[in-house]
C-alpha cells in the first residue's frame, strides 16, 4: 500500500510529546530543545555522517534538523523521537519517521521513511535493533497496513543488517545528492480486533 494513513496520535488533539516509547532499556520521545547539545555532537561526527551526509554537520545544519524534527511532530504527528538509555538518561541517537519530500527517483511518495542514527558510543549493544522494533510496533499501530521505506548507502553493512533484521527488502537501486543508495520496503503487519 503507498498510502499514508493518518495516525492516530493527532497533534489536534493529543501532544507530540505524549509519543513515548518505551523498550526495556531505552526510552524514546520526541526531540526537544534540551537535546540540542546531544543531536549536534552526533550529527557532527564524522563516523555517524560518513553513510548518511559524507560529511560532519555544522552547529547551523544540526539546528536546522532539530527544527524539522520538531515541525514533523507539530504538523504530522510523527517524526523523528530521541532515544536515551533508561538507566541514568544517557543519549543513544535519534529513530523515527519522516515525510522528507526528497528529490529521489522513484519517489517514497507519501510513503514513511523510517531512518535511524547511533552514537559511536551506543553502538554494538542492540540498541538500534530494539529502536527499530519498538518504532515498528508504533507504525503498525498507526498505519494498518501501511508500507515504510528507508534509504542506505550500500557501504553501511551495519544499517543494511538492521533494516533486513526488521523486515526491509531491498527494492531498487538510485543515487541521492550524487551518491548510491539501496532503497529498501516493508510492507507493515495488518492489525487485528
Amino acid at each position: 500500500m503507498n498510502s499514508l494513513h493518518q495516525p492516530a496520535v493527532s497533534t489536534a488533539t493529543t501532544s507530540p510529546s505524549a509519543v513515548i516509547l518505551q523498550t526495556e532499556r531505552l526510552i524514546l520521545r520526541p526531540p526537544g530543545l534540551e537535546d540540542f547539545d546531544d543531536s549536534f555532537a552526533l550529527w557532527s561526527d564524522p563516523r555517524v555522517t560518513r553513510y548518511i551526509l559524507g560529511k560532519p554537520s555544522s552547529q547551523e545544519d544540526a539546528w536546522a534538523r532539530l527544527q524539522r524534527s520538531c515541525g514533523h511532530w507539530a504538523l504530522l504527528g510523527f517524526g523523528l523521537w530521541v532515544v536515551r538509555e533508561k538507566a541514568g538518561g544517557r543519549f543513544v541517537g535519534e529513530i523515527g519517521f519522516m515525510h522528507v519530500k526528497r528529490d529521489l527517483v522513484p519517489s517514497f511518495g507519501v510513503t514513511p521513511e523510517i531512518g535511524w542514527v547511533l552514537s559511536p558510543s551506543a553502538q554494538g549493544k542492540g540498541y538500534a535493533s530494539e529502536a527499530v522494533q519498538a518504532a515498528l510496533r508504533w507504525s503498525d499501530q498507526h498505519w494498518p497496513g501501511a508500507e515504510t521505506a528507508c534509504i542506505i548507502s550500500p557501504e553501511n553493512a551495519a544499517s543494511i543488517r538492521i533494516a533486513v533484521k526488521h523486515g526491509y527488502v531491498e527494492s531498487g537501486h538510485t543515487t541521492y545528492k550524487a551518491g548510491p543508495i539501496v532503497i529498501y520496503r516493508r510492507a507493515a503487519v495488518e492489525r487485528i480486533g
